[in-house]
């Protein structure tokens, strides 16, 4: 059978005996696997090998392709449930105007709006490393004009020449 993701159905199950779940849910007990292959085939379905760890494995009578389909509609429908969490970066230099402060604030807190994380990274250059404590200055000027909450996942911290901390919106009760 062509890619069954690592499922063994009907022939390809190689034990002796299975825990056998007949169609309709019900629990058959321990039949041999040549008996519950009959009693598959008697009703033109597919035993498929559903909890192969179990000792001893666990079969299903069932439509294998009706059974797949539903398994990869499942994971589709989770997939699309899911919020995938961006990282989005806001850079500067210590010696930024209000105005330019005002824009990067605003773009702070868009991010943190569409639910992303955001760090906020001060850049210095040249003689500017000798006043770190401006950076510092800045990113709090940046958190005074964040609009809703948020927690800060990551202080301000020096890495090289860069000053940066990572923040991101407050979880909604």
């Amino acid at each position: 059978m062509a890619d069954n993701k690592g499922m063994r159905i009907n022939e390809q199950i190689r034990v002796r005996e299975v825990r056998l779940i007949d169609n309709e849910g019900n629990q058959k007990g321990i039949v041999p696997v040549i008996e519950a292959l009959k009693m598959a085939r008697e009703q033109e379905l597919d035993l498929v090998e559903v909890s192969p760890n179990a000792n001893p494995p666990v079969c299903k009578i069932l439509d294998f392709g009706k059974y797949r389909f539903e398994q990869e509609k499942k994971l589709r429908d989770s997939k699309k449930n899911q919020k995938v969490l961006k990282l989005k970066e806001i850079r500067m230099q210590p010696k930024i105007g209000p105005g330019d402060l005002d824009t990067k604030a605003k773009h702070v807190q868009e991010f943190l709006d569409e639910g992303d994380k955001v760090k906020v990274t001060i850049r210095f250059r040249g003689r500017e490393l000798a006043h770190t404590e401006l950076g510092y200055d800045v990113l709090k000027e940046v958190l005074k004009r964040l609009t809703s909450a948020y927690n800060i996942d990551k202080p301000a911290s020096m890495e090289g020449r860069f000053l940066s901390m990572t923040i991101s919106a407050k979880a909604k009760n």
